[in-house]
């Protein structure tokens, strides 16, 4: 008895001096990260991980249900289909073909109301509150400098910095891109619990707007100057702005830092259903319009899925471009292989929502499981009646 009181003892004396020292190093937002990642079994984040994490509502208004097709799921998923559902542990798929939902299945106990983490494609979302809050003149221009609203701003290079430059990544920003890495300022921006500080704590310490280099916390600062130009939250912009004129089906949450008054994680962590999320493929694709309302200007919408720099073709302000299959596609993307796929050419839009995304090599700057979801849908439509 005493023995298993002496190694009890032991135990407890090195928790409290492994917290301590998580505390003294900084590296406090760890035990976050255990209590919510790994003692659910994951890794990394994953898709009902909001769940642990305190949200602001993305309220809908009135809402507006996507049209169906008179031959909604008459053709069925293609073997090469199903069989990546399966390994990639898709929980929801769909196409819409000429604004009405042609096809869509869920998987392992989704439907089309349940909620999962948007992950990236929520930079989508963050670029098209920039666009708005442009055309509202709440912000003068993508060349408008970011410490007129962050002049807290260290580096030096923190005056060349411009907001066009955090949408499109090209910022110099000391920021590391390492998902699975513990000690990443990217994993500590997820769970660490003053985001505002950690992020007014990196410096710009490359001169910005050169070329395109994916960094998360762009769009983390992009919403941290969105707040101080509309004098409120985020989430309560987008719902206003997007979430209400779209017609969205659900309300949506946004992950925070912390609870009341706490900031939006607003580089990834919209929950959603794909319903929902396809909602803003079709806005950018109507070039802004939207039941004949012009909800964003249509010249940033057109600049947005463009290029920015020519030796960085798949990148435009907060889209992911490809041209496939002789057609130009732009998409929103997320870390476990979320997508919506929008191909105006054929008034087609795809979307895909799951728990692992496909091979993805630094020879190609798009995961082969996208095209895996083009390709099929492809196959699928041609075998329409």
């Amino acid at each position: 008895m005493k023995k298993l009181f002496k190694i009890l003892k032991i135990i407890i004396i090195t928790l409290v001096v492994l917290v301590a020292l998580m505390y003294i190093f900084k590296v406090d937002y760890l035990i976050t990260a255990v209590r919510t990642v790994y003692f659910h079994g994951h890794k990394t984040a994953f898709l009902d991980d909001y769940k642990y994490f305190p949200n602001r509502e993305i309220k809908r208004g009135v809402a507006q249900p996507w049209h169906i097709a008179k031959d909604y799921n008459t053709v069925k998923a293609t073997e090469r289909l199903e069989s990546t559902n399966k390994d990639l542990q898709t929980v929801a798929f769909m196409i819409i073909k000429n604004d009405s939902i042609w096809y869509e299945s869920y998987y392992d106990g989704y439907d089309k109301d349940s909620k999962s983490n948007s992950f990236s494609m929520a930079k989508s979302v963050v670029s098209a509150a920039l666009g708005k809050a442009i055309m509202e003149g709440k912000i003068k221009s993508l060349d408008q400098k970011v410490i007129d609203f962050l002049p807290e701003l260290e580096g030096a290079y923190k005056d060349q910095l411009t907001v066009g430059d955090l949408s499109s990544m090209a910022t110099g920003l000391n920021w590391d891109e390492q998902y699975y890495s513990p000690l990443s300022i990217v994993t500590r921006a997820y769970f660490d619990k003053d985001l505002r500080k950690v992020m007014l704590g990196l410096d710009i310490n490359t001169q910005p707007g050169q070329h395109f280099e994916y960094k998360s916390g762009d769009t983390q600062l992009l919403a941290m100057v969105l707040e101080k130009a509309v004098k409120k939250p985020l989430a309560v912009y987008v719902s206003e702005k997007f979430w209400q004129p779209l017609g969205a089906e659900n309300d949506a949450l946004w992950q925070l830092d912390h609870e009341g008054d706490g900031i939006e994680k607003a580089y990834c962590c919209i929950a959603s259903n794909a319903r929902d999320f396809a909602r803003f493929g079709k806005l950018y694709q109507q070039h802004g319009k939207w039941e004949g309302q012009q909800i964003l200007d249509s010249a940033f919408v057109a600049k947005s899925i463009q290029p920015r720099f020519p030796e960085s073709p798949e990148y435009g302000y907060g889209w992911w471009l490809n041209n496939y299959r002789n057609k130009s596609m732009f998409y929103m993307r997320g870390h476990l292989g979320q997508f919506v796929i929008v191909i105006p050419e054929d008034d087609m839009i795809i979307v895909r929502l799951g728990h692992l995304k496909g091979l993805q090599t630094t020879a190609d700057a798009h995961s082969n499981d996208f095209y895996i979801y083009v390709d099929e849908a492809y196959q699928m439509l041609g075998q329409r009646k």
